[in-house]
């Protein structure tokens, strides 16, 4: 696929420099959003606009999405039409030979039914939700985890290749989501255990940076220990991947039957994180829900 032209659906924090890469890597990328002043941005850098999903298959043979959850994707394919292919959204557009590439983080089910639906038309679909966060994506470091077919996901390896470092086909269709699903209930147990961990020593009279300096040295460190760190030793919780997320990814996995102790009692507690009104903030003010402050 060494030419051929993206085209590119939601740019929010995570989707504007995966754009970048590409356009950087001298791929043909031609942008849609629903706020169309997003996409306007990027049109002095070189891009592309369409008028709408559909439109933006006339100028592409892969389209890429990277939005909000289930409802904001379902809503990309159908656009104004009635859901079964017309209308102004992709599924409109698409035809054999095309394919459409989901990086969102949503419901194995959703991924299956659109796979379905662009399935009739002979378009190709593989959800490929990536792990890390806004940095990782500019750097171009992301993780990707792939569902669907092997001669889609090897059609798809030129563009994955300079959006991540590594990239794995999981198994059929939901795959990707699935694992990405599981990849965020880890991520939820490294930020909640080190709140936990750091609000026990306080309570016990050793400082959070004294702590957390500690840990940071040990086998218990990781990428979201150090990550993190900063956040809480400067009581910074300027969202870097919003709380509001991790939240839906939880709910998304418990949806998809997760039922082990552990897992239970994270989706309660980032639930009631976000009724509590942190939704807003970066996942790590988990920390400060625990504590009991407020937003």
């Amino acid at each position: 696929m060494g030419n051929k032209r993206i085209g590119w659906i939601g740019l929010g924090n995570m989707g504007l420099p995966m754009v970048r890469n590409l356009m950087r890597a001298g791929f043909e990328v031609t942008v849609y959003n629903r706020t169309a002043a997003k996409a306007a941005a990027l049109r002095d850098e070189g891009a592309g606009l369409a008028v709408s999903a559909a439109a933006i298959w006339e100028v592409s043979d892969v389209v890429i999405t990277m939005v909000s959850d289930d409802a904001a994707l379902r809503q990309v394919h159908r656009g104004s039409g009635d859901g079964d292919g017309g209308g102004d959204g992709l599924l409109a557009g698409a035809r054999a030979g095309k394919i459409v590439i989901d990086m969102s983080t949503v419901s194995p089910a959703t991924s299956r039914e659109l796979a379905a639906q662009l399935a009739v038309k002979g378009a190709g679909y593989l959800d490929a939700p990536v792990a890390g966060s806004v940095k990782p994506a500019e750097l171009g470091q992301l993780v990707i985890m792939a569902g669907g077919k092997k001669e889609t996901y090897e059609a798809a390896l030129p563009v994955f290749a300079k959006l991540g470092k590594a990239y794995f086909l999981m198994g059929e269709q939901g795959a990707g989501n699935v694992a990405k699903l599981a990849m965020n209930v880890l991520l939820a147990f490294n930020i909640q255990g080190l709140s936990e961990a750091v609000i026990f020593a306080r309570e016990k009279g050793i400082l959070p940076e004294a702590m957390l300096a500690v840990v940071g040295e040990s086998a218990v460190a990781n990428g979201v220990t150090k990550m993190k760190t900063a956040n809480i030793v400067e009581d910074n919780w300027q969202a870097a991947f919003a709380l509001k997320h991790l939240a839906k990814d939880l709910r998304l996995a418990f949806g998809e039957g997760l039922h082990t102790p552990g897992g239970i009692a994270l989706h309660d507690s980032f639930q009631q994180a976000l009724a509590a009104g942190w939704g807003e903030k970066d996942m790590s003010a988990i920390f400060p829900f625990l504590e009991g402050k407020k937003v």
